[in-house]
């Protein structure tokens, strides 16, 4: 008889996802899954195979958890310009995001190099764009445009934050968006 999975799956993908961060997906071994999971490396070998298994098992949770912040918020915000921006403040809590930006890098490029997170990366970008889209034009080609364009200035505000730290996050962040909603509208 088989025995009863006293650690979950998804409770072992949640404790990794800090390691994972901290050392990247290739300083993600069993070892140090074993300590943050406590479970024995062996039992993590047996449940997913090999490393790389593991890594992409972690990574997959993670993009999980966006999606459900993302449909969260999509259902939440207000279908307006101004909640495409508050849609998109929310997906990067303040306490979090020089972490992420930094630690960050080594996630966003294992999930570039890994077809299936690729994939996974790919349908959520869409889906942020879509969200955002519909916040920004009732024309549906429009709102594609858009919803991509914001999502491009979203992520180039973040980046260029973490370079000259000019204020918090959400501030910076708010004011290159705002500045582009308002250019977009004088256009």
């Amino acid at each position: 008889m088989p025995r009863h999975k006293k650690i979950s799956d998804e409770q072992v993908l949640d404790d990794l996802y800090e390691p994972i961060l901290k050392f990247g997906p290739d300083g993600l071994t069993f070892a140090l899954s074993a300590q943050a999971c406590g479970l024995s490396a062996a039992t993590l070998v047996q449940r997913y195979g090999s490393r790389l298994d593991l890594v992409e098992a972690v990574l997959l949770r993670a993009w999980d958890k966006l999606e459900a912040e993302r449909a969260a918020a999509d259902a939440e915000e207000a279908l307006t310009p101004e909640g495409a921006i508050d849609f998109l403040i929310r997906l990067m809590p303040p306490h979090d995001a020089e972490r992420n930006t930094a630690n960050g890098l080594l996630l966003l490029r294992e999930d570039i190099r890994n077809r299936n997170l690729r994939a996974r990366g790919a349908r959520w970008g869409q889906t942020l764009a879509t969200a955002l889209g519909r916040r920004l034009s009732s024309d549906r080609e429009e709102a594609e445009r858009l919803g991509w364009l914001m999502a491009a200035v979203w992520q180039g505000a973040h980046t260029w934050w973490a370079f000259n730290r000019n204020g918090t996050a959400e501030q910076a962040i708010r004011r290159v968006l705002e500045e582009w909603l308002t250019s977009m509208h004088k256009a």
